[in-house]
This record gives structure tokens, C-alpha cells and sequence, in this order.
């Protein structure tokens, strides 16, 4: 049902002035990730991470979790929420694509111009960034047949063609909806204060030209165990059922994350650049991590322990193991969870 042409959402919080080097200082991370090259620890990959259950407690936790960052891609399946309460309907893999970070293969370029036309729109009412396809083979198919950057190539389409989308249905402007005071994005905005349980301690854009929200990883956590415990006749189940059922929407082909959904039936995941991964657990329970250099490398062999701490199902979780450290093309070494983890 259509969100009202003003909806009564509180003013922007203080919070919202972007932030300074004063004001947000360096978290205190650790070692979560160790590369190893013939037994000797050559790389080490600090960062944070938390284990939340749903009754609040604490299962593991490392390094500052409670400290503001920016949550980057984590954050669009808590924009899909928002867009479903401003009256979004549409198919669960187009949902499913709403939340992705997708690889930019023909069935994620041909989802986000669905949503446009089922709106009465075409790729010229969006405001993402222009980009090639995010997944390699993806992207070296699309340069082969003679294309170049475009917007619904771009890893956020989907995202930004619901945005547009719920504009329509509303009678709010498209130009313009990614002003950090459109309808639409205050909406955004509190639905994520909502999920997180907290308030956003700064404000920025995020790369495809969103409003991103700072966030710690305990609100982040608390957030993706809401959805995935969710009833799918709320919101945010709907969004979370939606991405567990169409998990090559999510992401693509030969991405981990797509893989891990695959793996454990019921859990919720997503991706963001700058080295975060976030999971839901059909109990509740949210993991949030947080690889302080932005490497992506480090991101699911941390997740893969948590998880197994957590209990879940150690052969499910084998397929997830990253690729082994080579020399000579020959497996030399591993990537492995910090002595912090292993004793």
C-alpha cells in the first residue's frame, strides 16, 4: 500500500553531519585472518566481527564491534525492507535482485530493466554510477560483444531500479531520489535505524551514489538476525525468503556469497566492499565482519569459523574454503583464522 505523500518520519538526527577524523576515531582491531606460505605467517588481516543471538547475548566477538563504520553493500537488503513498507511488489528473484550486489550477467541486467518497465520507466531515470559487469567472466563476456559502462551493468541496478520504482507508486519525484531528504530515503534511513537499533553515527555516499549510513557491526548483526528469524508474511521476511530462494540473484555465479546461501539451508548472506560480511541464522542469531584493510580475501575464511563456533554444519561449510595459498601453481599455504580463533 502506497506510503503517503509526507510520511510523519522523524527530522534528520545530529548524527547525520558527515563525519570528521575527530569525531569517529580508529577502531581497535585485531587478528582475525592469517596467510600462511609453508608454515610461515606471511600476511595477517586484522579486523572486528560479532556474534549476536537473538535473545542479545553475546556468542563471539572480536576486536570493536561496537564501533561506527560504514556498512557499505550490507546495507541493501535494509533498504529492500524500506522500499517493500513504501509499497514495492514485485517477483521474488526482482526482490531478491533489489538486495544484490549482483555479478552483471544477462539475467541481472534483463531483472533491473523488468522493475523499470513494470514501472513505466527506462534505464534513463537511474542515478547509479555507470559500470562494467562486477563479475570477471561476466565482465569479459560484456566487453567481448563491444559494450562499455553502463548503468544497468552496474552492480546496484536492481537496487536503483526499485528505488525508482517506489518514487513512482508514491507520486514522489524519481529525479532526484537519491537526496538524503527524499521521501524515499528518510524512509531508508529510519527503517535502518529501526533494524540496527541504533542511530547512524555519520553519513556519506556510498559508490553508486546512495546515502550510506555508519553503523556498528552489533547493530548490523542485530539487523540480519531480525530478518532471517522474520516471518515471511512481514517485510522483513519477505526480503530475507526472497534472497534465500534466489541466491544467484544476490550475487552471481561463483560467488561465495551465492555459495554460502547454497550450503546452509535457512541462512541469510551479503556481501560489501571494504572487506564486510554479514549472516543471518534462521534462530536469529547475526554475524557481522569487518576486515579492516577492505581485503576481500580475508572476509569468508573468518566468516566459515564463526559460523562453525556457532555450530553450524562444518561439512556444509567446506565448499567455502578459500583458495589455497600457490607457489609453482602448486597448494604452498592457506588462508586460516587467527591463533586469537584457533587455541
Amino acid at each position: 500500500m502506497p506510503v503517503p505523500e509526507a510520511p510523519a518520519h522523524k527530522a534528520a538526527p545530529e548524527a547525520a553531519a558527515p563525519a570528521t577524523a575527530q569525531s569517529l576515531k580508529t577502531p581497535h582491531h585485531v587478528p582475525l585472518v592469517e596467510v600462511t606460505r609453508d608454515g610461515l605467517v606471511e600476511s595477517i588481516h586484522y579486523g572486528s566481527l560479532i556474534a549476536l543471538r537473538n535473545n542479545g547475548s553475546t556468542a563471539v566477538e572480536a576486536g570493536e564491534p561496537d564501533a561506527p563504520m560504514y556498512p557499505r553493500s550490507s546495507l541493501k537488503p535494509l533498504q529492500a525492507v524500506a522500499l517493500l513498507k513504501a509499497g514495492l511488489d514485485i517477483p521474488q528473484n526482482l526482490l531478491a535482485l533489489t538486495a544484490a550486489s549482483h555479478s552483471g550477467a544477462q539475467m541481472h541486467r534483463e531483472g533491473a530493466a523488468e522493475i523499470l518497465k513494470l514501472h513505466g520507466l527506462t534505464e534513463a531515470a537511474l542515478g547509479n554510477s555507470t559500470d562494467l559487469p562486477y563479475g570477471v567472466a561476466e565482465r569479459e563476456e560484456w566487453l567481448r560483444a563491444g559494450n562499455g559502462p553502463t548503468q544497468i551493468a552496474q552492480n546496484c541496478s536492481g537496487k536503483h531500479a526499485s528505488m525508482t520504482a517506489v518514487c513512482v507508486i508514491n507520486g514522489w519525484p524519481v529525479e532526484g531520489y537519491l537526496h538524503p531528504e527524499h521521501p524515499l530515503q528518510v524512509l531508508v534511513r529510519d527503517t535502518i535505524t529501526d533494524l540496527t537499533g541504533e542511530e547512524a553515527a555519520a553519513v556519506s555516499t556510498d559508490g553508486c551514489g546512495t546515502p550510506l549510513f555508519a553503523h556498528s557491526l552489533h547493530g548490523m548483526a542485530r539487523a540480519y538476525g531480525r530478518l532471517a528469524a522474520a516471518d515471511e508474511s512481514t517485510d522483513e521476511g519477505k526480503v530475507a525468503h526472497a534472497m534465500r530462494r534466489f541466491p544467484e540473484m544476490v550475487a552471481g555465479e561463483g560467488r561465495d556469497v551465492t555459495a554460502l546461501m547454497r550450503a546452509v539451508p535457512g541462512l541469510l548472506a551479503k556481501d560489501g566492499f571494504e572487506g564486510l560480511q554479514l549472516v543471518g541464522l534462521p534462530d536469529g542469531t547475526g554475524v557481522a565482519v569487518k576486515i579492516s584493510d577492505g581485503g576481500d580475501r580475508a572476509r569468508m575464511p573468518i566468516t566459515v569459523e564463526v559460523l562453525r563456533r556457532l555450530g553450524v554444519d562444518g561439512g556444509s561449510l567446506d565448499t567455502l574454503q578459500s583458495p589455497p595459498v600457490l607457489g609453482g601453481g602448486l597448494p604452498v599455504g592457506e588462508l586460516r583464522a587467527a591463533k586469537i580463533f584457533s587455541n
